[in-house]
């Protein structure tokens, strides 16, 4: 049998098609069009996603059986705003999770509803990127488009409801709404009352692995089943991403050296943040996680290595990293599109504190990579004083691949740290849940210890984590000392 995994992605959609014994069988990626109307506005157009999701399914069936194709998931950019008519036509582009428009919407429920009433409503404060304060923006600047809403869906959602014709949502993805009551799994009525909107244009919710009816007469032929398919219907990104490392029994904790960074950690019970710089959200096994994310993670090492140093060298330059003495005195903080874990900060910027002559390219290199690995333990610190004991870290994204950034994280968070098999992402953890929703297994947690084997693993050298954890406490006390500055430039 083969399961079909679909990652909406901001720039591209990854189709990944897996077999019942956890091997890929094909990937194809489709890019589309991302719209910057406006300083800090990101806009996409949800047609551009269904179409290349369809043409990527089909591409990536070729020279497969088709006949095998069992069941089709979804993962998804999370926190995007996409609104239908009555016609069930997309009112407006759907505005991203990347986008900052709403700050003044976010202002006003941190600080006129109340973080109390909000976490109390939700598990959860306010974000530029959720939905909710995007639903707020709309209200207040677009009321025409406001007042045609008959809908209301996340980005892969959209997928899943113009593939079935069924208007469904799961409760993890639905964690970053902000209008969704995490701990009791309904949508919140006091959130709804705020946002001026029925539940009625909110969709049914769903476990990530549950079956929400199978692909439209229309679609399977446009793709050549001339059978039912099951469709699952997913997560969001990070839940998916947790999945495909089989993050999904406690002990367990994912890292992701992606553009952004998280530290994601699986909780058998709802945990929320007293000081809320984590998010408290569902998990795509049923149960529920922490989640730090901070923007700017391998995006930093990105922008240092091809837009300061005019290189394409990774390798060479991390070696240079790996040569620079661990006390060299020079820190980076890697706030270079703001922070969100833990500081909620859009004010706060990139830093390098203590330059001076003896300093070379290999030091600054390796003060963005350890930036980076300081600014996940941030995050990571806030979930062992919740009482969370983490045995190990499954390290994915494109920073993984660097072995010295892998053990640096080992020895930075004092926990072994192992790499996948098979790190194929979101798509992969969307995967196995069609496996599940169609009935290959009966749990998530049977599929991934049935189908996820890990390779390397680093262990936590004692010394250079005492060295680690000096230098750790030194960098902490930097963004406090600057957190007036930010505003100011």
């Amino acid at each position: 049998m083969y399961f079909i995994g679909v990652d909406l992605g901001t720039s591209s959609v990854k189709i990944l098609v897996m077999d019942d014994k956890g091997q890929i069988l094909s990937t194809v990626t489709k890019d589309y069009p991302l719209y910057f109307p406006k300083a800090l506005w990101s806009e996409q157009n949800p047609q551009d996603w269904l179409e290349q999701s369809l043409v990527g399914i089909k591409e990536a069936l070729l020279g497969l059986e088709t006949s095998k194709v069992k069941a089709i998931s979804f993962s998804g950019q999370m926190h995007g705003l996409v609104m239908l008519d009555s016609h069930d036509n997309v009112i407006r582009p759907a505005i991203l999770w990347n986008d900052q428009r709403s700050i003044i919407e976010t202002n006003y429920l941190n600080e006129e509803i109340g973080i109390d009433k909000l976490t109390s409503y939700t598990g959860n404060i306010a974000f530029p990127g959720f939905t909710a304060p995007k639903l707020l923006w709309v209200k207040e600047n677009e009321p025409e488009n406001f007042a045609k809403i008959n809908k209301v869906m996340l980005p892969k959602d959209y997928l899943a409801y113009k593939m079935t014709g069924n208007f469904a949502t799961d409760y993890a993805d639905a964690s970053g709404s902000l209008y969704l009551d995490v701990e009791s799994k309904t949508w919140s009525q006091d959130m709804l009352e705020i946002l001026g909107i029925e539940d009625a244009v909110l969709p049914k919710l769903y476990e990530s692995y549950a079956s929400i009816g199978t692909l439209s007469e229309e679609v399977s032929l446009y793709l050549g089943f001339d059978h039912e398919v099951t469709v699952t219907i997913g997560s969001g990104d990070q839940a998916c991403a947790a999945v495909g490392g089989g993050v999904v029994s406690p002990g367990r904790c994912s890292v992701s050296l992606g553009t952004s960074g998280v530290v994601f950690v699986h909780s058998d019970t709802f945990i929320k943040d007293p000081n809320n710089g984590l998010h408290a959200f569902c998990h795509a096994n049923g149960a529920y996680h922490l989640m730090g994310c901070m923007l700017s993670a391998a995006g930093s090492l990105k922008w240092w290595v091809e837009e300061i140093l005019k290189s394409n060298d990774y390798d060479h330059l991390m070696d240079y990293a790996e040569e620079a003495k661990l006390d060299n005195g020079l820190y980076f903080l890697p706030y270079l599109m703001g922070e969100r874990s833990p500081h909620n900060d859009p004010h706060a910027r990139g830093v390098f504190w203590g330059l001076n002559l003896s300093h070379s390219q290999g030091d600054m290199t390796r003060a963005v990579i350890e930036g980076v690995a300081f600014g996940l333990r941030d995050s990571f610190e806030i979930v062992q004083s919740l009482g969370q004991e983490i045995t190990e870290i499954r390290i994915n994204g494109g920073g993984s691949k660097n072995d010295f950034w892998c053990q640096m994280i080992a020895d930075v968070l004092s926990t072994k740290v192992v790499k996948l098999e098979t790190d194929a992402g979101p798509a992969y953890g969307a995967a196995i849940l069609a496996a599940v929703g169609s009935g290959q297994f009966e749990s998530v947690k049977q599929a991934c210890d049935t189908l996820i084997k890990t390779t390397d693993s680093y262990m936590p050298s004692e010394t250079q984590a005492i060295a680690y954890d000096k230098k750790y406490k030194s960098f902490a006390k930097l963004y406090p000392a600057l957190k007036a500055l930010f505003p100011e430039v």
